[in-house]
């Protein structure tokens, strides 16, 4: 078909927006936005209950609410197996693969048993724990990406993330039918898996990947599993907070810092939540009102969101419309990996100047379960630092660390404390390392500094003046040491919050969120995309390197037609549409080749950056030859929650044709 050597399309793809020449269509309109009549027809599926899947890079959990009573929201049942001075209603976020690479085991039941193998068994063991970060930190992301497991070995990061969703999956339907005493099946879920927002669209559509694999849902029911972003999730359940149910650091006076009675930390332990005891999970009852805080805002009031994690820390501005008090994010989700991982990489630097690198390599390598024995002890005793704190915190050292270290260096553990020049690490009798506040405080700082450093560059934006409320959550909202670090730098602000339960509020709002997806109205798209065209060549202001002539006619190629900018806001369910012509009257198959870009003014698809990230392929052949002579072709791009789809259409003949926008298998 010689129709189609007229569109050349070379280039890999892999993210949002760039792209390599296709002489195949030409711009016939000026650009125009049009609302898509359809997006509210769709038919709305009717689920049972809505299951949320909080995936987080240091622990995990779900919870559910069922549609008919969406006041009541369950987190699942505690697990066995917790930590000493760590209770939390999540899992660790960890999975063993048997030699075989066969599904073994989840969070404290996968850690146990690899921690209990034999070490000559435990290294043809593959366990996998904060693997999460990989698609943060990966820059170009497939679905062949590599996962290292404990030992070394590699392994497909699709298989792992589908596996951990997989047992989720059964978890929660295992949960479900034991309360319902009948057999739940998986059609009557709507699934919500909660993302960071700084996550580019490679990882957000990796998640959605996995979770098809996992069998949550299928390319063909995609609506069925939501992919929501990690702190509009935690705003929305923010909107629900009543004033018993938060602690407004505003309000402590702070005596020479904080008294020892009036400590933070003490406000989580007992949250006044309504709490409904069942079974071993607990239900809380969200209030079907706005909260008390949430009625101190008026229409366009602003308000940040900072979720702290294990692995990232994510930060959205958002504004209130009211009246149904819909969130339109002001600014882009910005952060970075500044979450409490930073803190125990501080640990391990720690122990690699007091016994040496070297060693602290390869005792991680020959004694891996130790290893993450050493880690788990020193997490507890993370959790009980804090700035008031005056007593020295003890972290036990394994018996193989003290032995194996023995064995490597030839002298005691206690020597090379001696010896190290830390010195506010000490070695107390009882085999433990004994370290002062201060010493623990230095391990937390270059983190919270990062954090505090990014909150203030965001703070300056033009986008984020009056700020009325600053809502900490996440897993490491719980230290502290940040919320004092947070509330001193920008407490004369704004009011800073943080909810009860604060590790919950991401994986709660989850699940409002899928009850009611029609409450975040307005994101910022990360994005510029467009596609690849023909314009007249227009000399002077073209470069000569473009320029192709056809059939007489001067064009330039390689221009890129945006339709949407990084940073533009787009409504949920927004279609953005524009019309083509075929340079060539007599083409048949028409290619639309769609890229993007992170930056916001494209002019070419060549330019570095632009990737190509979705094609639609319209056949028209065997149509009406009398059609017009010019074909209006419709390319409409609609921008959905994590999800971009693409469609065009022949005007004269309503062919069409679908695409969803790919950013992995280009």
């Amino acid at each position: 078909m010689s129709a189609e050597t007229d569109a050349v399309s070379t280039s890999a793809y892999s993210s949002p927006a760039k792209s390599l020449g296709d002489p195949g269509i030409t711009p016939l309109s000026p650009s125009h936005i049009a609302k898509d009549s359809d997006a509210d027809d769709a038919v709305e599926q009717l689920f049972l209950v809505v299951v949320a899947i909080d995936f987080g890079t240091t622990s995990s959990g779900y919870a559910y609410s069922f549609t008919k009573e969406p006041e009541c929201i369950h987190v699942m049942r505690r697990w066995e197996g917790g930590d000493p001075g760590v209770s939390n209603q999540k899992t660790p976020t960890t999975i063993l693969l048997t030699p075989e690479r066969k599904f073994h085991s989840f969070g404290y039941a996968a850690r146990d048993f690899y921690h209990d193998l034999d070490p000559t068994e435990s290294k043809h063991w593959l366990y996998f724990e904060k693997f999460k970060m990989k698609l943060h930190t990966t820059g170009n992301l497939t679905m062949e990406t590599d996962l290292t497991a404990a030992n070394g070995k590699k392994v497909k990061a699709l298989e792992i993330f589908a596996y951990a969703l997989q047992f989720f999956k059964e978890q929660a339907l295992k949960e479900l039918s034991d309360q319902g005493g009948s057999d739940f099946e998986n059609t009557e879920v709507r699934w919500v898996i909660t993302v960071p927002a700084i996550w580019k669209q490679p990882a957000k559509q990796f998640m959605r990947q996995a979770a098809y694999k996992a069998g949550m849902a299928s390319p063909e029911n995609p609506e069925q599993l939501i992919i929501a972003l990690e702190p509009e999730a935690a705003s929305i359940y923010c909107r629900k907070l009543r004033l018993h149910q938060m602690i407004d650091l505003s309000n402590r006076a702070p005596v020479n810092g904080y008294s020892p009675s009036d400590t933070i930390g003490t406000g989580f332990t007992q949250g006044k939540e309504h709490v409904r005891r069942n079974r071993q999970s607990r239900t809380f009852m969200v209030e079907n009102v706005i909260g008390e805080i949430w009625s101190e805002l008026e229409e366009g009031d602003r308000y940040i969101v900072v979720d702290s994690g294990g692995g990232t820390v994510d930060m959205t501005v958002h504004q209130i419309r009211l009246p149904e008090g819909h969130l339109k994010e002001l600014y882009k989700a910005t952060g970075g990996p500044y979450g409490s991982l930073g803190v125990d990489y501080e640990f391990e630097k720690l122990l690699c100047k007091i016994f040496g690198e070297d060693f602290i390599e390869q005792f991680k390598i020959k004694r891996p379960a130790a290893w993450v024995d050493l880690m788990i002890a020193f997490e507890s005793r993370k959790r009980a630092a804090a700035p008031d704190r005056t007593n020295p915190l003890n972290i036990t050292l394994p018996f193989s660390f003290i032995d194996y270290y023995k064995k490597f260096r030839g002298h005691s553990v206690e020597h090379a404390l001696r010896k190290s020049n830390v010195d506010f690490v000490k070695w107390s009798s009882q085999g433990m390392l004994r370290m002062s506040p201060d010493a623990m405080n230095a391990l937390f700082k270059p983190t919270i500094d990062q954090i505090v450093q990014h909150l203030s560059e965001v703070f300056d934006k033009p986008e984020v003046t009056n700020v009325k409320f600053l809502f900490l959550v996440g897993g490491f909202a719980e230290s502290p040491l940040l919320q004092q670090a947070v509330q001193s730098a920008f407490g004369s602000r704004c009011r800073v919050i943080i909810p009860q339960d604060v590790g919950l509020t991401i994986l709660k709002g989850a699940v409002l969120f899928g009850l009611d997806p029609a409450v975040i109205k307005v994101r910022r798209s990360p994005l510029t995309y467009g596609v690849g065209v023909l314009n007249r060549f227009v000399e002077g202001k073209h470069p000569p390197e473009k320029l192709l002539v056809k059939d007489g006619t001067r064009w330039c190629t390689d221009v890129f037609d945006k339709f949407i900018s990084a940073d533009q806001s787009v409504a949920l369910g927004e279609t953005v549409t524009r019309s083509y012509t075929p340079a060539k009257p007599s083409q048949l198959v028409i290619v639309i080749n769609i890229y993007s870009s992170e930056q916001d003014n494209v002019s070419f698809i060549t330019e570095p950056g632009v990737k190509k990230c979705g094609t639609l392929r319209l056949d028209l052949t065997g149509t009406d030859a009398s059609v017009p002579n010019r074909r209006e072709i419709k390319t409409l791009m609609q921008f959905g929650d994590t999800e971009i789809k693409a469609m065009a259409v022949d005007v004269a003949t309503s062919k069409s044709v679908k695409v969803g926008i790919d950013f992995l298998n280009y």
